[in-house]
């Protein structure tokens, strides 16, 4: 299932912007989709089922969809069944989700939710996942695709920068038989081409293509 989602070596642009952005809303969020697939991206990352709806109406890529909720102390990237299949019905042709063992909000197990989605929805799943044995546990749980996604944004930690785990990517895809996708702090072209090195199948890239506000803020900074 998971070997026709993106192509060998592609870019995915993670399309999302929160409430204190401008950018914020189906809009401006579908704009930057076309953008980013008009410049070449494979497929688009987004939040929510309204963005997905208009993304999914404005671009021809496959859509990777994910649904947050509010507890950024746990699992919060499409932790039920409930959330993905929202995600599903507006337009996602790919699901993103939690991958981690962390104790799920519902109580049910990740390889559960997995095989739901599978069964009932029909769509492959991407595990977004902090560590090696988070990939491990992921993958026995029957994902698709996993990715490097929540390295350095969970207690296990990582890189210690604001540069990508290039590490974590290198051991998943060592590792794993499955696409692992390189996603978190991609910030240039060399970021991306050392992903790809390091064995990465698909580079998903967001604040550094569809964040302006924070890539201006990085540069003011810089210049401080």
């Amino acid at each position: 299932m998971s070997d026709a989602v993106f192509p060998l070596r592609s870019i995915v642009v993670s399309c999302q912007a929160g409430p204190d952005n401008p950018l914020h809303g189906p809009g401006p969020m579908a704009l930057m989709a076309r953008a980013a697939e008009a410049g070449g991206a494979a497929g688009i990352r987004a939040n929510g089922p309204a963005d997905v709806a208009a993304i999914s109406a404005a671009v021809s890529v496959p859509v990777l969809g994910i649904n947050k909720t509010s507890d950024r102390d746990g699992v919060y990237i499409t932790p039920t069944f409930e959330t993905a299949a929202a995600v599903v019905k507006a337009g996602a042709t790919v699901v993103a989700l939690d991958g981690t063992a962390r104790p799920r909000p519902d109580g049910g197990s990740l390889a559960d939710l997995v095989a739901e989605i599978h069964d009932r929805l029909g769509v492959p799943v991407m595990a977004d996942v902090d560590t090696l044995d988070a990939g491990r546990y992921a993958r026995a749980a029957g994902a698709d695709l996993v990715g490097s996604t929540l390295s350095g944004y969970t207690a296990s930690g990582g890189p210690g920068d604001d540069g990508p785990d290039l590490a974590l990517v290198k051991a998943l895809a060592g590792e794993l038989d499955c696409p692992v996708v390189a996603e978190g702090r991609y910030w240039t072209r060399d970021d991306v081409l050392a992903a790809f090195d390091a064995g990465a199948h698909t580079v998903v890239v967001g604040t550094a293509v569809t964040n302006p506000m924070a890539i201006t803020r990085r540069l003011v900074e810089a210049v401080r």
